[in-house]
């Protein structure tokens, strides 16, 4: 017998958690963690809605996906005008206004030696196509290069090029028998505040800018992935414009294009734009996904310049860019990245951006030099904290789970890695809002330094 949408069951918001377990597979969750999933009923502004009542703000953008707040009632809408008019369509042989329109205004504020746009479906993807572009081209040309660099601690998504190219570690270790071979170099961060050795800081960094130039020297790098400024899943580790600048300066002198990860940086999260405007070279390919659609639907986006597609200019057939997605350029998504571009680009949220970047200044300028403090750092509306432990500095220290249960038990949704804290909020968070995360956080630390 068929029910009608009007007599469909109501469901019983006090057994989601069970139904949950028994049919969810979460990611980067334990399955034996799995009781510890929280139901939400909706989210709206910074506020996650519990089924018990409780609102927890988000402080981390679910994921460093949410620009505007839940719910955003102007993206809404224009996903709501697009459902009635074109829902999707297959992008091969095929376009449409959104999709057109979001690429014409994303060519607009990118670098201006990019004018090409590659959509696809979510930042993995959107790194995959940038490293597949990237070795398509010296194929296309007939010349060999196979080889490419990336930074120790990289992180650019789950899919195999993209695990390939980032940190070899815990996550990865059943794939490593089939990730390609990578040139690894540390990444250049920039000195603890704590640490003060500037003199072993300058000898990371000579030594960076040495080995890149052996390897660019050698003939055989097809390409640089990095993630400009932002080392986001190492914990938010940073390093300076200015030795990035270098190493891209080195990269061209050489041939080697270079490839920018701004799936987390891009969208004003570093105060500008895009990471990559802090420097002053700029990159060949640009990946983009998260903030894109301010965080309400999936959408990875490639951008390059016209010399990275010129050996794809021709009639051979052979050398066509083979690579698609069943939901590239969805009308749903597109419409809804112009929208959080309208948003974006508006006098009050580049004013909001500025409050944000500002006030974790402040904060970080207070808590500094707490004891149990190791490192703060800040770039432009991220702010780290890492938090001094008996342990190293690492995504597996195991205060992390006492951290985040903390923070959930108080109302605020902080993911820790390891004993580092971020903060990357939405950027409608009020000033009073912020005050209550730095507030908890100092709360916190008072608490670990009693407990000593």
């Amino acid at each position: 017998m068929s029910t009608s949408i009007d007599n469909l069951p109501e469901i019983d918001q006090n057994d989601w958690k069970t139904r949950d377990q028994k049919a969810i597979w979460h990611p980067f969750t334990p399955l034996t963690d799995s009781h510890k999933i929280v139901p939400l009923t909706g989210a709206k502004g910074c506020y996650l809605h519990r089924t018990d009542g409780r609102k927890v703000l988000d402080a981390i953008g679910s994921w460093w996906v949410n620009l505007h707040g839940h719910s955003n009632e102007y993206i809404a809408e224009k996903i709501a005008q697009q459902a009635r008019t074109l829902e999707h369509v297959i992008f091969a042989g095929f376009t449409h206004e959104p999709a057109v329109t979001l690429a014409e205004r994303l060519l607009e504020i990118l670098p201006q030696n990019i004018s090409k746009i590659f959509y696809s479906d979510n930042g993995s993807t959107a790194t995959e196509v940038g490293m597949k572009m990237a070795f398509q081209y010296w194929h296309n040309q007939g010349i060999q290069k196979r080889r490419i660099i990336a930074f120790e601690g990289a992180y650019h998504g789950d899919t195999f090029g993209a695990m390939s190219v980032g940190e070899r570690n815990t996550f990865t270790t059943p794939f490593h028998p089939f990730l390609f071979e990578v040139e690894f170099i540390p990444f250049p961060e920039n000195p603890k505040t704590y640490t003060k050795d500037l003199i072993e800081h300058t000898r990371v960094q000579e030594d960076v800018i040495h080995r890149f130039k052996t390897l660019a020297e050698s003939g055989e790098i097809a390409a640089f992935i990095y993630e400009p400024l932002i080392q986001g899943s190492a914990g938010m580790r940073m390093c300076s414009p200015e030795i990035l600048n270098q190493l891209l300066g080195i990269a061209k002198q050489h041939q080697i294009l270079c490839i920018a990860d701004e799936v987390m940086t891009g969208f004003g999260r570093t105060g500008k734009l895009f990471a990559s405007d802090h420097c002053e070279i700029k990159p060949d390919i640009i990946c983009l996904s998260k903030g894109l659609t301010g965080g309400t639907l999936p959408l990875g986006v490639t951008a390059c310049t016209d010399e990275v597609q010129r050996p794809y200019h021709t009639k051979d057939l052979l050398k066509t860019f083979f690579h698609g997605h069943s939901f590239t350029a969805n009308p749903l998504s597109c419409v809804a990245a112009n929208a959080s571009l309208d948003l974006l680009l508006s006098v009050s949220c580049q004013e909001a951006i500025i409050r944000i970047e500002q006030s974790h200044a402040s904060f970080a300028r207070h808590i500094a030099s707490h004891p149990a403090v190791l490192d703060i750092r800040q770039t432009g509306i991220v702010l780290a904290l890492e938090i001094r432990t008996n342990a190293k500095t690492s995504y597996f220290n195991e205060v992390r789970n006492s951290l985040y249960d903390y923070f959930l038990e108080h109302d605020i949704l902080l993911r820790p890695m390891g004993n580092v804290i971020y903060l990357m909020t939405p950027y409608i968070i009020t000033d009073e809002e912020l005050q209550v995360i730095y507030q908890e956080i100092e709360n916190l630390l008072n608490k670990m330094v009693e407990n000593e």
